[in-house]
C-alpha cells in the first residue's frame, strides 16, 4: 500500500508517517520510482508508534523501547546501560500519566452510569 492509504488505515497524518522514519522508528521499501510501500505489518507498527508518541514518550525513546521489545521478544540482551536508565527514567512519568488516565476513566464511567439511571 502507498502512504495515503496507511495513513487512513491508522489515522496517522501521512507527514508525520515520514517523520517516523526519519526518525528511524518505521522503514518503508521503496519501488523504482521512489514511492515508498507498506505492508499490513507497518498498519500495526504505525499504530504502536503513535500510541508511544501518544502516551508522551519522546521519539528518542520510542525507538529504544521498540528495540527492546524485539530483543525480549529473542529474549537477546534488551538494551544498553544508558538506555536502561533512560527508560527507567521514564517510567515513573509514565506511571503517573497512567494513573491519570484511569482516575479519568473512573470518572467517565461514573457519570455514563448516573446518566443511564
Amino acid at each position: 500500500m502507498k502512504i495515503g492509504e496507511l495513513a487512513e488505515r491508522t489515522g496517522v497524518a501521512a507527514r508525520l508517517i515520514r517523520y517516523y522514519e526519519q526518525q528511524g522508528l518505521l522503514e518503508a521499501d521503496r519501488l523504482p520510482n521512489g514511492y515508498r510501500t507498506y505492508t499490513d505489518e507497518h498498519v500495526e507498527q504505525v499504530g504502536r508508534i503513535a500510541g508511544l508518541v501518544q502516551s508522551g514518550i519522546p521519539t528518542r525513546l520510542v525507538r529504544a523501547l521498540l528495540e527492546a521489545e524485539a530483543a525480549c521478544a529473542t529474549e537477546a540482551a534488551a538494551c544498553s546501560r544508558e538506555v536502561a536508565a533512560l527508560l527507567a527514567a521514564e517510567l515513573d512519568g509514565l506511571e503517573q500519566r497512567i494513573a491519570c488516565l484511569v482516575r479519568s476513566r473512573d470518572t467517565i464511567r461514573k457519570v455514563l452510569a448516573a446518566q443511564d439511571r
